[in-house]
């Protein structure tokens, strides 16, 4: 191996020793998570009509307040009064299935949102949901 430094990487250091620039860490790029805002709403307990407007609400004042993430709670509709009126289905008056399908059919409150999708084991599993928000403009 050459142990000389060429004049040039010579002028080539002093320059860059006497500047103020700086190199990125390129460790740090790897240990730097991004921390979610993570909120959390339960619907246990609410009609069809009240959580659809508490989950309008909610949505709309997470986005105002720079919230990333919603873990909505619905339950898995085991308890749900539904089987006592032949007329309902006993599928969709369920929160689990009603309340994305409100959000979903909801133009206002879809223009706040990223993607929702099924929330983790840990977070409710098939009885809650996940509700990614955009960042304020």
């Amino acid at each position: 191996m050459n142990d000389k430094i060429s004049d040039k990487d010579k002028k080539d250091w002093d320059n860059f020793l006497s500047s103020n620039e700086k190199l990125p860490n390129k460790d740090s790029q790897f240990t730097i998570k991004k921390a979610l805002k993570i909120k959390n709403i339960d619907l246990h307990g609410f009609t069809l009509e009240q959580a659809n407007k508490t989950i309008e609400k909610f949505i709309n004042i997470s986005h105002d307040n720079g919230v990333s993430k919603i873990i909505v709670v619905t339950g898995k509709g085991l308890h749900s009064n539904v089987e006592k009126d032949p007329f309902v289905s006993k599928d969709l008056s369920i929160l689990k299935y009603s309340v994305p399908e409100y959000i979903k059919n909801s133009s206002d409150l879809m223009k706040k949102i990223i993607e929702i999708k099924d929330a983790e084991t840990e977070d409710g599993g098939s009885g809650a949901f996940y509700i990614f928000l955009k960042k304020k403009l």
